[in-house]
């Protein structure tokens, strides 16, 4: 996306890969993407092969599966989607567009000279030949490996490490099932802390027979293996008996808020290697592409300008924070509460209804919760013996709040941005306390 977006204003992109050109796409993934994506990035929906099933509603079980919200509303409707096909035809336009492909090519490093990154050392796979690659700027899309951002120097600004509470360790399998009329025609999606602790695991429809079912936990979970909880908890079900597998992988995903800062002199970073996932369920293309856009339409202002520094990339924070940073700082919020309770809390919450379906669907589109006195009232008398956790509800709605203004009003220049940085780290310490 971002390349495509330089290059449709005349400039000269290289795009680097490590896969060949034939395998770029084809990527562990949930699969799943939101229609409105494609409304807000001009993007045709998928079609034919690489269109497998459009979906309108996700299912949310409880632990012990006796509660289940159903969430539906505008901006959940979308697609599920072959990832290789779309990954194929996003490449596709690039090229067609005019940027310059480099595949079977592996980045080792930034090369920075002068305080600023001015292009990549590499190594051509198929000849193993290392080369030194020049360029105005560089943009770091290499996924939750970050190969630049995790080398660039401090005086860049750019955090260059994500902390292992802030990451889900996944394991999905691509399944074709015997009884294709056994799967329900929506996204599923089960919490249950002892099985998959800090995640959830999920079962979405692909059409013909096929899902995709998986299985995320907390980074800082050492001694669980997402694999093995996988088989043991969710493909030893019914619908899974005689079923058999068409591809599986393991991924990590960096389920938190983005960067606080996606610029440095002479680079940005976007995607998974900016954090550019929703930390609830973990879904990154599309606001990884709205990111790769935005990075992209920068660039082209800021090289017009002859200013590829922080200060002139610095827009590029501005229009991503209150595009979607700002959503996703608040459900980050949301990840950190759900990650503090327990499985009975989880069920006690769902069942009488201390955690509305209306709370999820607010907070999955970026909206405030709003807990009125009566609502207060409500919830109040339903969680009696439960004060604890609404006390940590109430403070989840407030601190949401308060971080999803920080980022509405993230600061116009670098120079003001250490003074909002130090806000956003002791909110954080307080979600943290209250939260944990």
């Amino acid at each position: 996306m971002v390349a495509k977006t330089i290059a449709s204003a005349g400039l000269s992109v290289c795009l680097i890969d490590r896969k060949k050109k034939s395998e770029i796409g084809n990527k562990v993934c949930g699969d799943a993407i939101g229609r409105h994506h494609f409304d807000n990035l001009e993007l045709a929906y998928p079609k034919g092969h690489e269109l497998e099933r459009e979906i309108q509603r996700i299912d949310i079980h409880s632990p012990d599966r006796k509660t289940t919200f159903s969430i539906v509303g505008e901006g959940l409707d979308g697609f599920m989607i072959d990832r290789h096909l779309f990954g194929q035809r996003l490449l596709k336009d690039a090229l067609d567009i005019g940027v310059s492909l480099e595949d079977s090519t592996q980045v080792l490093q930034p090369i920075t000279r002068e305080g600023f990154v001015r292009g990549v050392h590499v190594r051509d796979l198929k000849s193993n030949r290392k080369v030194e690659l020049t360029a105005r700027s560089v943009v770091d899309a290499s996924g939750v490996a970050a190969v630049i951002r995790g080398k660039l120097p401090p005086e860049t600004g750019i955090e260059t490490k994500v902390e292992k509470e802030d990451i889900m360790v996944c394991y999905r399998e691509i399944r074709r099932v015997k009884d294709a009329s056994a799967v329900s025609g929506f996204c599923e999606i089960y919490f249950d802390l002892e099985v998959a602790p800090g995640g959830y695991s999920w079962i979405f429809p692909k059409g013909e027979g096929k899902v995709n079912v998986g299985l995320g936990v907390a980074g800082s979970e050492k001694s669980i293996n997402p694999k093995e909880q996988l088989h043991r908890h969710i493909l030893s079900r019914p619908l899974f008996q005689g079923s058999s597998v068409i591809h599986g992988g393991g991924g990590i995903v960096p389920t938190r808020k983005p960067l606080n800062s996606m610029v440095g002199n002479g680079a940005l970073i976007i995607g998974d290697a900016g954090c550019h996932v929703n930390p609830i369920h973990g879904g990154g293309m599309g606001s990884s592409m709205i990111a790769g856009m935005i990075a992209g339409e920068t660039l082209i202002e800021a090289l017009e300008n002859d200013d590829v520094s922080a200060k002139g990339l610095w827009p590029a924070n501005m229009r991503y924070m209150q595009l979607y940073g700002a959503k996703q700082a608040g459900l980050d919020i949301f990840r950190i509460f759900l990650q503090g309770l327990n499985n009975d809390e989880l069920n006690y919450g769902m069942k009488y209804r201390l955690i509305w379906e209306d709370d999820v669907l607010k907070t999955t589109l970026g909206e405030d919760i709003r807990l009125d006195v009566t609502e207060k009232t409500r919830r109040i008398f339903r969680g009696l013996g439960r004060l604890t956790f609404l006390k940590k509800l109430y403070n989840m709605v407030d601190l949401s709040r308060k971080i999803k203004t920080l980022y509405r009003n993230y600061p116009s220049t670098p120079k003001e941005f250490p003074d909002w940085k130090a806000n956003v780290q002791a909110l954080y310490e307080t979600a943290r306390t209250q939260l944990g």
